[in-house]
Parts: C-alpha cells; structure tokens; sequence
C-alpha cells in the first residue's frame, strides 16, 4: 500500500489546521502547505465531506476542523481522499480471486487480511493532536 499524494497533503492541510486552530482561508492554506489552490480546494472539499473540516462562504470565508485534533486519526484521512486502506487487491470486495474457490480458503487472503488490520488500526489510533506542539 502506498499512501497517495492527495492523501498526504491531506494530512499536511488538517495539520495545519490543527496548529492554526482557527479559521484560514483557502489561499493562506494553499501557501503554508506548499499546496497549489486548486489542489488544495479539491482536498477541501473532501474533508469537508468527511466531516473533518468545516467550511463558510463569503468574503470572511474559509475552513476550520470540524473536531479537535484528538479526534482525527490518520487513518481518517488517509480513507476520506484514498478509500477504504487495503494493502492488497484481494482484500477489496471486487475482487474475484482465481487462486482458489473461495476467499477463505487463501492463506494468502488472511496473511494480508491480518496485516491490513494491523495497519488500519493503528493508522486510526494516531491522532493528529500526537504532531501538534505542545504550547498550542
């Protein structure tokens, strides 16, 4: 599994966030995070979806968490841009698997059933309060 671009800068924008602890506009997130704008504005718009960030219209707009960093995990974000974490195509449900009849019957299915488990867990036990400075 390889973490995309889009999901990292995603993770750069909710910590960013998180240490501003206040609304920023669009443009100063874009800058701070070494993010193009519309770049930035798509990662936006998927946080927000997720329930991650908040936005406001208007002249005064711009883009706040939705939550306190202690209750945004990784894992979270990594899922709301990339989808559900899997390490292996065999792990996604639209997977028809040819090695054998039956997914539970594949050593190969629950070695990396176990390891995604693994890895999703504790991606979604690391909150981004663990990365922001301590006098914030």
């Amino acid at each position: 599994m390889r973490i995309t671009h889009e999901a990292d800068y995603a993770i750069r924008v909710t910590y960013y966030l998180a240490v501003t602890g206040e609304k920023q506009c669009a443009k100063d997130i874009s800058e701070s995070t070494g993010i193009t704008l519309r770049f930035a504005l798509k990662i936006l718009r998927k946080l927000t979806k997720a329930g991650i960030t908040k936005s406001y219209k208007g002249v005064s707009g711009g883009y706040e968490l939705m939550r306190a960093p202690a209750d945004i995990s990784l894992g979270e974000i990594i899922e709301c841009i990339d989808g559900p974490i899997a390490i292996n195509h065999c792990l996604s449900n639209e997977f028809q698997c040819t090695c054998v009849g039956s997914r539970q019957e594949c050593d190969f299915h629950r070695v990396f059933g176990k390891i995604n488990r693994s890895l999703r867990d504790q991606l979604m036990a690391i909150t981004m309060d663990r990365f922001v400075p301590a006098d914030n």
